[in-house]
């Protein structure tokens, strides 16, 4: 085939394309419009919306901790083997008027606490190396900090706004659906008219396109630092509760520490010898569900110096 035959057969396909990408945009918005028409009223719109994303982050939050613990080989353990442990909870629960959680203890990659549920149906899952690293005064600073996720909820929180971002970037994505086939179709037949086929993703079009794209991606990144900025704060806020129904503050931050040790690959008895880097990567920090360790602990001798606790109930 001569030159000029290919270059007329690229052009064919290109056109072609075209054609075909501006009738998908244009069936695309059609349908888009049709839906747009016969939407309800914008009060009911939202609230359809805002309820579809609440019921499936609630599904997701409820079948996602069942998962959590089948993984985690968690056992239920039951107040007649840790009488004392389960007293300890009974009196934080009632200060904080929430229902005692069930206690389950699992094998984690790490020494790790955490707890899930609503205030009514709570749980808390301790991995078993924590009862030998800690103290009982420092373990019940843990669970303290815990039991502050339940009271406020926190857990399902952050699950129904993760839902609630997601929702959003999918109707945002949606909408925009049209204008990337648009711009798509117009970015691959200037490349293959121009004989390039490969590179419409660096024509003018092709680099609009992915900033449309990019629309999506920043409002999805956005969303989801703020929820990790709120989770940040409720971690604070647990660490501040803790302190207040034990009042011992340093009991936590000791607990904190002796989890961190043991969770570093590299601390052992020669650990002392080396200079571990304080720095951190500000993205990491941004994208990180937990504030820094450092700044949890100094908070919490900042509260112990300023003897702004209570006298710990035995």
């Amino acid at each position: 085939m001569t030159r000029a035959g290919l270059r007329a057969l690229m052009a064919v396909v290109g056109v072609t394309l075209l054609v075909a990408y501006l009738g998908a945009a244009s069936l695309a918005y059609w349908v888009l419009a049709s839906l747009w028409a016969a939407r309800p009223d914008p009060v009911t719109m939202l609230l359809v919306v805002v309820g579809t994303a609440l019921v499936f982050g609630t599904l997701s939050y409820a079948f996602g901790t069942r998962r959590l613990l089948s993984n985690l080989n968690a056992t239920y353990l039951p107040p007649e083997r840790a009488s004392r442990l389960y007293d300890r909870v009974g009196e934080f629960a009632a200060e904080m008027d929430i229902d005692v959680p069930d206690v389950y203890v699992g094998m984690m990659a790490a020494p790790n606490a955490f707890a899930f549920g609503g205030v009514r149906s709570g749980a808390v899952v301790l991995d078993r190396s924590l009862f030998r690293l800690l103290t009982t005064a420092e373990l019940d600073a843990i669970l303290a900090h815990e039991l502050a996720h339940l009271e406020s909820h926190d857990g399902l929180v952050q699950t129904l706004a993760f839902s609630l971002g997601q929702t959003v970037a999918g109707v945002l994505s949606v909408a925009l659906f049209p204008v990337a086939l648009f711009v798509t179709g117009i970015a691959k037949a200037w490349a293959w008219l121009a004989g390039r086929p490969g590179a419409w993703a660096q024509t003018p079009f092709g680099r609009f396109r992915a900033a449309v794209d990019g629309v999506t991606v920043v409002v999805l990144v956005g969303l989801t630092l703020a929820v990790r900025a709120h989770s940040r704060n409720r971690e604070f806020a647990a660490d501040d509760r803790a302190a207040e129904l034990t009042g011992r503050p340093l009991a936590l931050a000791s607990a904190l520490r002796k989890i961190q040790r043991a969770t570093e690959p590299g601390w052992g008895v020669l650990s002392p010898l080396y200079v571990h880097s304080d720095d951190e990567n500000p993205i990491t920090e941004w994208f990180s569900t937990h504030p820094s360790l450092d700044d949890r602990i100094e908070r919490l001798r900042e509260r112990a110096a300023t003897g702004s606790v209570r006298v710990p109930v035995e």
